[in-house]
């Protein structure tokens, strides 16, 4: 008997924790939290550490299975199951060929170049990924402002001593488009953190809690704007279309926008004059701030609102981190960083990085005509579970699904290909170098060998494209050296993008710092004029798109007879809706609760525990109630990911609810085609009648 430790790295969520494995003949046994990680420091969360369970469940998918016509699966060999596919896509027009992915595919360095190339080389547009449910309006913001989509700015946490937070709850989510896996160290340690939710959320518990209405964010952002511009207290700053924004915030007061937000108008010109007038402060804003049905917007006023202060890319403000390589540049000549370059067949929505709102998915597989989606390949995503509406998958005259488990979605599929876990695989966190609060690099090899015939999705495209005879690639070169009968894979890829990189690093010398490597103490600062693309090299504080939006607040209205809004929270241990098979995750009976204020629980005759139905346009659940004061009042809040019926024993008999069905598919937010999943209107009554 052999037993080894293994150094690695978490791949759930943003922070990428350190992670050490004890690997027993080949099978992991055991992970901890790395002690030696320089950023995580020996913390790791409980999802991290269950991902044992994960790697070793036995509900997992291990072969690649085909459908029958009973509507079992059948174990099939790997030939089989790619000829069989690649033979149905024959009947398949190109263009009606899609991809969705998920949200752990954002964190393989392969998976993603090697799914948009071999969808570049079908020749078919529709790409869909989670993102429009979660980040692609951040994305389409920063397009508009500085013309590149990649340009993300980060809170700098370790010097701030203000910052505003909107819709963000890292002490749960442990941060989201930043990566620091000691935030809520660091956040203990700045003076004064301002909380925006409509929810007493664990991070706004241990800071201050400033309660807004759903979907109020925007309104919030432009009377903090709207005050400054008034009393004059902008610092001096230079960007293209400043009076034109100036007229386009000057209606929205604070005693105006005070229905919308719920917040006092003299605690808004207090909170404005903070802002303006502190040493150092930062805006931040996260998922609960993209949601709603003005995503773009939000997201464009909180980079606003950091310049106008004089905390853009600036010390202690907001700043634009550097990756250890040209990410810039590979997006850009992959074809990734693109915005609005092209636009969905249903609904006319802009791409984003590349991709297409999930929320239409339902009606281009419904629609007839040219373009039509017909087969669709999900990785490492769960749609039926996710997108608003769900999604009608038996219309589809292929599905394949490249999963670890027999999802909600994959229990529809043709073809089920087994996927590694990130404990199978090499990996380089590729997406995520810039968003390191501390400029950090790190490799890590695969710490056990796959499971059953489990196979890197990268490895699963490489060898379909080959049956297709196509020649997929992330980059020109790459096509080229395909033709030519050389298929280079994605470790030589990152390795010279590495050595071409600022820190002119490689896997090897990564390799030998298996804790990774600290480049710098700070992402550095008075970069950004450099990077923008506009070509003027100015921020567009006023493009006609964000007027637009800003025209349409005032249209927006909500059906009758739903006074209640309902809005989505984080739970500590899920991870969206793939975390509830883990039996180390879900001890201590969890259940699936609608949190609701004491007032509406009395105003509406439910009582704690009791079952309560939340009826919107679109649809209908039911899921006990939890009464909490943490809730303010005509809100409703429910965790996502919950209402399993796939291959996953211990999720299904879970329970819980698809709250994702509450949610219209049509109702998308125009600039990035984001799903409305908070501010729903709702109503809500006790269960069983």
């Amino acid at each position: 008997m052999s037993e080894q430790q293994v150094v690695t790295y978490c791949r759930i969520c943003e922070p990428l924790c350190g992670l050490v494995a004890t690997v027993r003949d080949g099978e992991l046994v055991q992970l901890r939290p790395d002690p030696a990680h320089p950023l995580s420091r020996g913390f790791a969360c409980a999802k991290g550490i269950a991902m044992t369970e994960v790697q070793n469940d036995p509900d997992r998918v291990l072969h690649p299975l085909r459908r029958l016509p009973s509507g079992e699966f059948e174990r099939i060999s790997w030939d089989e199951a790619l000829d069989g596919i690649a033979a149905r896509l024959k009947d398949v027009p190109r263009d009606g060929i899609g991809w969705y992915f998920g949200n752990p595919a954002t964190f393989s360095y392969s998976h993603p170049l090697w799914m948009n190339s071999f969808m570049a080389a079908v020749g078919s547009k529709h790409i869909y990924s989670a993102g429009s449910q979660d980040v692609n309006n951040r994305f389409a913001a920063s397009a508009l402002l500085y013309g590149s989509p990649l340009l993300v700015p980060i809170p700098d946490l370790k010097r701030t001593k203000l910052l505003l937070m909107l819709g963000a709850n890292p002490l749960v989510s442990h941060g989201s488009l930043i990566s620091e896996p000691r935030i809520k160290e660091r956040l203990a340690k700045i003076p004064r953190v301002v909380v925006v939710d409509p929810r007493r959320t664990e991070t706004a518990r241990a800071h201050e809690h400033l309660p807004i209405r759903p979907d109020g964010d925007a309104w919030l952002l432009l009377s903090l704007l709207q005050v400054i511009f008034e009393e004059k207290l902008e610092a001096d700053f230079d960007a293209a279309g400043t009076g034109e924004f100036r007229r386009l915030v000057a209606p929205f007061t604070p005693e105006s926008t005070r229905e919308r937000t719920g917040i006092a108008a003299e605690t808004v010109r207090e909170l404005a004059r903070d802002l303006a007038t502190a040493e150092r402060a930062a805006v931040y804003g996260r998922i609960g701030s993209c949601l709603g049905r003005s995503g773009t917007l939000t997201a464009f006023l909180i980079d606003a609102l950091n310049l106008v202060t004089g905390n853009l890319d600036r010390p202690g403000g907001v700043l634009f981190g550097r990756a250890p390589m040209r990410l810039d540049e590979l997006a850009r000549v992959s074809g990734l960083a693109t915005y609005g370059e092209r636009r969905s067949r249903i609904g006319g929505y802009p791409d984003v990085l590349g991709t297409f709102p999930a929320g239409v998915m339902a009606r281009e597989i419904t629609t007839p005509g040219p373009g039509r989606l017909r087969a669709l390949f999900v990785s490492a995503g769960n749609p039926v579970n996710s997108v608003p509406g769900g999604l009608p998958v038996e219309e589809l005259d292929l599905l394949v699904c490249l999963d670890i488990y027999v999802s909600d979605t994959a229990k529809h599929a043709d073809y089920i290909l087994p996927a590694t876990t990130f404990l199978e695989r090499e990996d380089f966190p590729l997406p995520f170098g810039q968003l390191h609060l501390t400029p950090y690099a790190s490799w890590t090899e695969a710490v056990v060998p796959p499971r059953g015939e489990a196979r890197q999705e990268w490895r699963i495209i490489e060898d379909l494209a080959r049956r297709m005879g196509l020649h997929p690639g992330a980059l020109g070169a790459q096509r080229l050296a395909h033709r030519l009968g050389f298929r280079p894979g994605p470790r030589v890829l990152v390795d010279l993008l590495l050595r071409t990189g600022p820190d002119r690093l490689s896997i090897r010398k990564l390799r030998k710092h298996p804790h990774g490597i600290v480049l710098a103490e700070h992402q550095g600062t008075g970069t950004l004029r450099k990077r923008l693309l506009h070509k003027d090299k100015k921020v567009h504080l006023a493009p006609p798109e964000i007027a637009g939006e800003i025209g349409r607040l005032s249209t927006l209205e909500e059906p009758g007879g739903y006074p209640l809004r309902l809005i989505g929270l984080r739970e500590l241990r899920s991870h969206n809706s793939w975390m509830h098979n883990v039996q180390a995750l879900m001890r201590g009976k969890r259940t699936h609760l609608a949190r609701i204020s004491p007032k509406d629980a009395a105003d509406h005759g439910i009582e704690d525990g009791a079952v309560v139905v939340i009826t919107s346009q679109h649809g209908r659940v039911e899921l006990p109630a939890k009464v909490t004061d943490e809730m303010i009042p005509g809100t409703v809040a429910v965790p996502h990911g919950w209402g399993h019926s796939g291959g996953w024993p211990r999720a299904n008999a879970a329970g819980g609810a698809n709250t994702n069905l509450l949610a219209s598919p049509e109702d998308l937010e125009p600039l990035a085609g984001m799903a409305r999943l908070n501010g729903v209107p709702v109503k809500i009554g006790p269960g069983g009648r």
